[in-house]
């Protein structure tokens, strides 16, 4: 199993998150709610208002979102979910454990709150010059109060 950060569309209650527990593209379990340890922009840029996280460390905000334990056929099922390696990136990157819901059977295995652990993140450096002049978020929410609603696939012309 491998563990991927989530900060987007794929979070609880966004528009993607059925892809997340849908068994038929792998097994994924929600463990835990994190924020990534380097600061990082978090653009919405697109006509589709697509959430990106530029991988450029040490700009914008320490970033939340949420982790999970995936397979290897949802690995497999992310990467194209997420134009992996064109649009983004799959790169390890640290992550501060804020909440643990994960279920272990040896309580050492359970890590801390303020504990860093290493994640997979999608995050992109193939991206518009222009976006890096986007505002900044630390947290995605699709109808958050910027305004940029995100637009589905199946409703993209």
């Amino acid at each position: 199993m491998a563990r991927v950060f989530v900060y987007g569309t794929l979070k609880k209650g966004q528009p993607n998150y059925q892809h997340m527990i849908n068994g038929t593209h792998g097994r994924a379990r929600f463990q835990g709610r994190g924020h990534t340890m380097e600061k990082y922009p978090l653009v919405i840029a697109g006509k589709y208002n697509i959430p990106f996280l530029l991988n450029i460390s040490g700009t914008g905000h320490h970033v939340t979102g949420e982790i999970y334990s995936v397979d290897d056929q949802m690995l497999q099922f992310l990467d194209e979910f997420e134009g992996c390696p064109d649009m983004y990136q799959r790169t390890p990157v640290r992550i501060v454990v804020v909440e643990w819901k994960g279920k272990s059977s040896a309580p050492e295995e359970r890590p801390a709150v303020n504990s860093i652990m290493e994640c997979f993140v999608y995050s992109t450096t193939t991206y518009q010059p222009e976006w890096i002049n986007l505002p900044y978020y630390d947290n995605y929410d699709s109808l958050g109060n910027h305004g940029l609603h995100y637009v589905l696939r199946e409703s993209r012309d």
